[in-house]
């Protein structure tokens, strides 16, 4: 894509501070990092959504931000990290190219997720809910 950010980065038009590359992936840190270190791992190949990145890629930039995350670990001395990854503009998609965020933790680094807890108003629901995208999942799996 000619007018991605990430794929100028891969292309060195744009510079970055590489972490990481390979065949299929390239991390590189965030410039506007939760915490110091905040690297990004994509995969070369343009993909907007993570559903939409072959498996072998997808599984390499996973196994890849968990090994960059233990080295956040023992370099800065972080307590734990995350993987983060949004697909689509409401779930925080920024860059429309797909990418896993790994973020160094501290225990006393005052970020939080801001995420809340909802509860299914019966079993009944729950299980009507697991059914759907039991249904739909076969469907995507079946394509």
């Amino acid at each position: 894509m000619k007018d991605c950010i990430f794929c100028k980065i891969i292309a060195g038009e744009i510079p970055s501070r590489k972490i990481y590359e390979d065949d299929l992936v390239y991390a590189f840190m965030d410039i506007g990092p939760i915490n110091y270190g905040h690297t990004l791992v994509i995969p070369k190949e343009h993909h907007t959504s993570s559903a939409t990145i072959p498996e072998a890629t997808a599984g390499r930039m996973f196994r890849v931000g968990a090994r960059i995350g233990v080295a956040l670990k023992r370099a800065l001395d972080a307590d734990a990290f995350n993987l983060h990854l949004a697909d689509g503009t409401c779930a925080g998609q920024v860059v429309m190219h797909a990418h896993l965020h790994v973020v160094p933790r501290g225990a006393d680094d005052n970020f939080h997720w801001n995420w809340r807890q909802l509860k299914y108003e019966s079993d009944a629901a729950a299980d009507e809910t697991a059914e759907k995208i039991r249904k739909a999942l076969k469907l995507e799996t079946q394509d």
